[in-house]
Parts: structure tokens; sequence; C-alpha cells
């Protein structure tokens, strides 16, 4: 499974982190971004991420600022992206199972390492339930 990934300067060392996992757990990761910790907007690269997945560049996404809002919302922009700020893995769970959310969203000041990659583990593994769940996708989408 390929997953793009993408953060602003707030969510840098944490996509940092989050890498080393997938690519430890055998993902392909394409990174789209940002590279350091200087100053950069979060739209630029929650659209970049959006994009790979509307274009199925990647399965999924990850996208990460301090917050998480932000480039939620920026991803979310893009037609056909489905992306789900989460805090807890029930969340990054239920968003699976029931919205069939297509990136997931973070906030490297609101989560912690640990607690981070457990989301990312259970957003990655977490299929779709479908059933009534889909008409509800559907409507999104018109």
């Amino acid at each position: 499974m390929k997953i793009a990934i993408g953060s602003d300067h707030g969510g840098f060392e944490l996509k940092e982190k989050v890498i080393n996992f997938l690519t430890i757990n055998g993902y392909e990761v394409l990174d789209l971004g940002c590279d350091s910790m200087d100053s950069v907007d979060y739209p630029k690269y929650g659209r970049l991420v959006g994009e790979a997945v509307v274009e199925k560049k990647a399965d999924k996404g990850i996208v990460i600022c301090g917050t998480g809002i932000g480039i939620s919302i920026a991803a979310n922009k893009v037609k056909g992206v489905r992306a789900a700020l989460c805090t807890n893995t029930t969340m990054a769970k239920l968003t699976r199972e029931h919205n069939d959310a297509n990136v997931l969203s973070m906030g490297a000041r609101m989560v912690g390492d640990i607690l981070a990659l457990e989301m990312v583990d259970v957003f990655l593994t977490t299929k779709f339930e479908g059933g009534r769940h889909q008409k509800r996708i559907d409507q999104l989408e018109g």
C-alpha cells in the first residue's frame, strides 16, 4: 500500500516519525513535504496529499500540522477527499469503518508520538464496512 504524507512545519517532526514507522512496516511512502521546520503554509501540503489520493498516486493519505485542523480543511477542499481529524484510535477506526476516510489528519501538538503511530496503524488496517454507510458516502460525493 502506498501512503502520501505531508505536513507543515508544525507537523514536520511527527511526519518524519510516521514515515519511519510506515517504512519499517512495509508501506511505500510518497513524501510530499515539507522538508524542514522552517515556516510554510499548510494549505499547500494538504492539497498535495489530497490530490495524490484522488489521482490514485497513493492509496491513502496522512496530513499533519500543529492542531490537524487547518491541514484537514485544506485536504478536504480536494473533491473526493474525506480527510478526518482524529485524536484517538477509536476515531481512527470509526472514520474508516463508517466514513471510508481516505486521509488521516493529526495535530502534532495535540497527540503524542506513540498515540499518533497507533492511530496510523489503526487507520491503515481498518476496512470500510460499506452497507448502510455507503449511501451516506454517496451523499457526500453528490
